[in-house]
């Protein structure tokens, strides 16, 4: 059965930093996106980045590029989100996911597997 674990978040000043991790096991994730989402409180959860666990293929959304970079880590089964210049609208809980369902690689309906979540708090 497929776990994915977040953790790395935390409370951080704007400008800040922080490194997310997603620990994957029981799955083979060669051809599968892997990618981060966040939901912040009364919003839909959100697409923020993904990345090919292939060839390293990475896709992010306007509001992050730029100031975060996903990668991932083959020989631990781990992905990663590291998180620069972070500000007060950050703030949010965020999810790694996996899957194979028919959906474009942004839309939550393509991922069957997700973590329990890590909230990350940016203060102003």
């Amino acid at each position: 059965q497929v776990q994915l674990v977040e953790s790395g978040g935390g409370l951080v000043q704007a400008g800040g930093s922080l490194r997310l991790s997603c620990a994957a096991s029981g799955h083979t994730f060669s051809g599968d996106p892997m990618a981060w989402f966040r939901q912040a409180p009364g919003k839909e959860r959100e697409f923020i980045a993904f990345i090919n666990w292939m060839n390293g293929y990475t896709y992010y959304t306007t509001s992050v590029k730029g100031r975060f970079t996903i990668s991932r880590d083959s020989t631990n089964n781990t992905m990663y989100l590291q998180m620069n210049s972070l500000k007060p609208e950050d703030t949010a809980v965020y999810y790694c996911a996996t899957g194979r369902a028919p959906y474009p690689v942004t839309s939550r309906l393509r991922y069957d597997y997700w973590g329990q979540g890590t909230q990350v708090t940016v203060s102003s």
